[in-house]
């Protein structure tokens, strides 16, 4: 089967689904089928893993340890990457064209896990939605600030769970800082820091000129997808490509989803109301400083203002910065004490007081830290069993109970703006690193945004990257 008669059959299968769920009904797991007293050919979950090597190995082996979900279908454009998860799971089908697995085993399949490179994200997770599936997502959500918001509008278009892979939104320790700042212990939140020490991958770097060959193994142009054909360079794949603007989204998309998500959920922060940015700098020689527009900046420092929430009495100032940049420390902290988890971290600056986070939203803090012990306040939001492990196992868990029927902790409309809001700052960032000719003089750049209409209002050269061109072929149609 070529890939026309893929893309024609696939819009098929899409358009049925589509017309299905217009029509008012609703596309539900097979085990739910039939009625009370039905029992169902399996009562676990069918689960499709796309992209099934590196994290995509350790999600689809999250979702089978919790007991509750089949690894029914693999694939994968590398049979390198997936060879580990081929060998674990055997009775598992293994295709290498995602197209092909979702035309012919799309009766069979409850829900889909998609882990591949960020640029296809959208792609994959918006095929599986339209056939009515569960899908998981791994971190970030989406390459582009549209693509974000088209998969957020479809989780409840088609009525699916969904969760997207920040799995610290399972931990305890967004939730106990939520219960300090819900009981007032520090106070109204103005100012937050985020910060990491990526990128551990190349940035700020001009695209080799030296092609390499293609691994007998992997499907380049089924690897590419969404982004612009070029011929493939060493060292890329797996790892690299997050460097690269085509393909990743840098130190933010990489960390933003874990350090971000715990002023989301602590404060109610929702869509960012103007961005600005800095950039670290890379000289080409002493006197000239070089500018490759295709790869991430070595260094950026973001800064967002979020309008007030209803849990906030003001604006609040977001503070990102990578590349191994960090913010003051806090006089409150000791010196001798480790600075989030040292690393990396999220600190929340109140008018009454401080705390601190590490990765994932680990090991909550008040500031000074021997306040953590002494200060109790009641519990009040339930704890997820096995914390960032039992986040796989809670999406499995509502997918067994359908749409509406249980809580995730990072369902797409609270991980569609949270993904939106680091994207917003990527604009900025890629904006900042534009700044080094005649017409754009500088290196830092602010940016206003019109939420609705998605576009920002001064600065019209970033909008291109709301929503990039994509291939041809490779479109992303939100409309069937």
């Amino acid at each position: 089967m070529n890939d026309k008669q893929l893309s024609n059959l696939s819009r098929r299968r899409f358009l049925k689904g589509a017309g299905l769920a217009a029509t008012g009904f609703m596309i539900v797991p097979r085990h739910v089928l039939g009625g009370v007293g039905y029992v169902a050919p399996s009562d676990k979950l069918q689960v499709a893993g796309i992209g099934v090597g590196g994290k995509g190995s350790s999600d689809i082996n999250s979702f089978y340890e919790s007991g509750k979900a089949d690894i029914a279908y693999l694939c994968d454009v590398d049979d390198r990457r997936a060879a580990g998860s081929v060998a674990k799971f055997p009775k598992a089908k293994y295709y290498k064209d995602y197209r092909e697995m979702l035309d012919k085993e799309h009766k069979h399949i409850d829900a889909v896990s998609v882990s591949g490179p960020d640029h296809n994200h959208a792609l994959h997770a918006l095929a599986a939605m339209q056939l009515g599936k569960h899908v998981y997502v791994q971190k970030p959500l989406t390459h582009d600030i549209w693509e974000a918001r088209v998969l957020t509008d479809a989780a409840k278009k088609y009525q699916v769970v969904t969760q997207m892979g920040n799995q610290g939104a399972s931990n305890d320790g967004p939730r106990l800082a939520r219960e300090w700042f819900d009981a007032g212990v520090i106070g109204d939140v103005h100012t937050v820091y985020c910060w990491t020490d990526r990128p551990v991958w190349p940035q700020g770097i001009p695209w080799p000129s030296q092609k390499a060959d293609i691994p007998k193994e992997l499907d380049w142009d089924l690897w590419l997808g969404t982004a612009p054909y070029k011929d493939y360079i060493d060292k890329l794949v797996p790892f690299n490509w997050r460097g690269w603007w085509d393909y990743g989204t840098g130190a933010l998309g990489d960390m933003g989803c874990h350090l971000l998500e715990v002023p989301f959920s602590v404060l109610g922060l929702n869509y960012v109301q103007d961005v600005q940015a800095s950039v670290g700098s890379v000289y080409v020689d002493e006197f000239k400083r070089g500018y490759f527009p295709e790869s991430c900046p070595p260094s950026s420092h973001a800064t967002m203002t979020f309008p007030k929430t209803p849990k906030t009495e003001g604006p609040v100032t977001l503070h990102w910065m990578d590349g191994g940049i960090q913010p003051e420390r806090p006089e409150e902290l000791g010196a001798n004490e480790v600075f989030g988890d040292g690393g990396n971290g999220t600190l929340l600056v109140g008018t009454k007081g401080k705390i601190m986070l590490g990765t994932y939203g680990e090991n909550a803090r008040l500031l000074p830290t021997s306040l953590t012990e002494q200060t109790k306040v009641p519990q009040k939001f339930e704890r997820v069993p096995g914390q960032a492990g039992g986040h796989y196992a809670q999406w499995v868990e509502a997918c067994l109970a359908g749409y509406g029927k249980k809580d995730v902790s990072s369902p797409f409309e609270i991980a569609g703006p949270l993904t939106e809001a680091l994207l917003m700052a990527n604009l900025a960032i890629r904006g900042a690193d534009m700044n080094v000719n005649d017409e754009y003089p500088g290196r830092n750049i602010k940016l206003l945004w019109d939420n609705k209409n998605m576009k920002v209002t001064n600065f019209d050269l970033v909008n291109q990257f709301v929503k990039r061109q994509y291939r041809n072929g490779w479109e992303i149609n939100n409309a069937l």
